[in-house]
C-alpha cells in the first residue's frame, strides 16, 4: 500500500506505517502542491495524509474516489468536503485533543503579550529605545478577575479556561449551539448569546470550527460592541476575523489590543500594518508547533491510515457534518 503525504510528517507515524508494510511518499517541496499535482499524486497512491491547506473538495474526491482513506493531520477540517467524501465512500479522520494543551498554551501566551504590549516593547530594544524612564507610557493591563469569553468552547478552549481561571481567576463565558456540561460544572462557565459574549468580555478568544456561519463573523459591527479596553485573541481560523475590520477597529479604539496566531489571509504579508501596532501580538501559526503534540499528531494520522486500509472503522473520524461552534 502507498501512502502519500502533502508535507514532512514526524517520524513516529511514518515508522507505524512502515513497520505495518506501507511505502510512504512524502512531499518535500517548498511550494504548495497545485490540485492537479496533488491529484496525480494521489492517482498512484491507496491514501493520503493531509497536512497543510491542500483543498479536499469534490474535485479531488470524484478524481481520487479510490483512496481507501484520507487522514487530516489536524484538529481542523474546514478544507474538507464532508459530504462528498461520504457520497464517495471515503473515510476521513483527523487529529482531535493531542493539539489542545499546545494550542490553548498559544492563546494563553497572546493574551498576556497583548496585555503587557510584550512583542512591541521587545522590538523596542532592538530600535535602541530603551532609555528615559516615564511613569506613564507604555502601559499595559491586568488580567487578574476579568472576563474571559470563548467563542467555540470545545476542548481547546476548556484548556484555556481552566488556565485562565487557575492563573487569573478569571469569569468565564462562552457562546456554544450546545451547553459545555463539564466547563459549567468544573469552572463555573456560562453559556451566553453571542451578543453577550461581545459585551462582556475583558478577553475574547476565538476556538470555533469555520463554517458558512461563522466565516467573518467577527467584523467592524461585531468589533464595535466590544468593550474598547477588550482584547481580541484568533488561534483558530484566520476567516473567522476581517482583518481589515479589526485593523480599523484596533485603530479607532473600538477594542484595546489583539493576539493572532492566524490571519486572513494567511501567511501574513510582511508589511501588514497590524505588525507595526504596539497593542498587537501576531504568531505564524504555530499552536500545535510542539514536539509532543507534532509526534502525537503524526502517530494518530497514521492510525487513521491503517485502519482505513484495512477497511476498519478510523479512531478518529471526522463527525458527518460541522457544527455551527464547536471548538476541537
Amino acid at each position: 500500500m502507498l501512502v502519500f503525504v502533502t508535507r514532512v510528517i514526524p517520524e513516529a507515524g511514518i515508522k507505524m506505517l512502515e513497520a505495518a508494510g506501507c511505502m510512504v511518499n512524502q512531499y518535500t517541496g517548498r511550494t504548495e502542491l497545485s490540485q492537479k499535482q496533488l491529484i496525480d499524486a494521489c492517482k498512484r497512491s491507496d491514501a493520503l495524509i493531509v497536512a497543510g491547506p491542500n483543498r479536499i473538495d469534490r474535485n479531488f474526491l470524484q478524481s481520487c474516489r479510490h483512496l481507501k482513506v484520507i487522514a487530516v493531520y489536524a484538529a481542523g477540517f474546514d478544507n474538507v468536503d464532508i459530504a462528498a467524501a461520504k457520497e464517495f465512500g471515503i473515510p476521513v479522520g483527523n487529529t482531535p485533543d493531542v493539539l489542545s494543551n499546545a494550542t490553548a498554551d498559544i492563546a494563553f501566551l497572546l493574551m498576556q503579550a497583548v496585555a503587557r504590549k510584550a512583542f512591541h516593547m521587545h522590538k523596542s530594544i532592538a530600535k535602541g529605545k530603551w532609555g528615559f524612564y516615564e511613569p506613564t507610557a507604555n502601559l499595559g493591563i491586568e488580567l487578574n478577575n476579568k472576563t474571559l469569553g470563548i467563542f467555540g468552547l470545545g476542548r481547546i478552549g476548556f484548556e484555556l479556561a481552566k488556565k485562565c481561571r487557575n492563573a487569573f481567576n478569571m469569569n468565564i463565558i462562552y457562546h456554544n449551539r450546545h451547553n459545555n456540561i463539564a466547563s459549567e460544572k468544573q469552572l463555573g462557565a456560562i453559556n451566553v448569546s453571542f451578543e453577550e459574549l461581545l459585551k462582556n468580555s475583558d478577553v475574547l478568544s476565538l476556538h470555533s470550527t469555520l463554517t458558512p456561519d461563522t466565516t467573518g463573523i467577527f467584523d467592524l459591527k461585531a468589533f464595535g460592541k466590544m468593550k474598547p479596553s477588550s482584547i481580541f485573541i484568533n488561534t483558530g481560523r484566520g476567516k473567522l476575523h476581517n482583518e481589515k475590520d479589526l485593523e480599523h477597529a484596533l485603530r479607532e479604539g473600538y477594542i484595546w489590543g489583539a493576539g493572532l496566531d492566524v490571519s486572513n489571509p494567511e501567511p501574513m504579508a510582511a508589511d501588514n500594518a497590524l505588525l507595526d501596532m504596539p497593542n498587537v501580538a501576531v504568531l505564524p501559526h504555530i499552536g500545535s508547533a510542539t514536539e509532543e503534540a507534532r509526534n502525537g499528531m503524526a502517530v494518530m494520522a497514521a492510525q487513521n491510515v491503517l485502519a482505513g486500509l484495512h477497511g476498519n472503522d478510523l479512531p478518529y473520524p471526522l463527525p458527518p457534518e460541522s457544527p455551527v461552534v464547536n471548538a476541537g
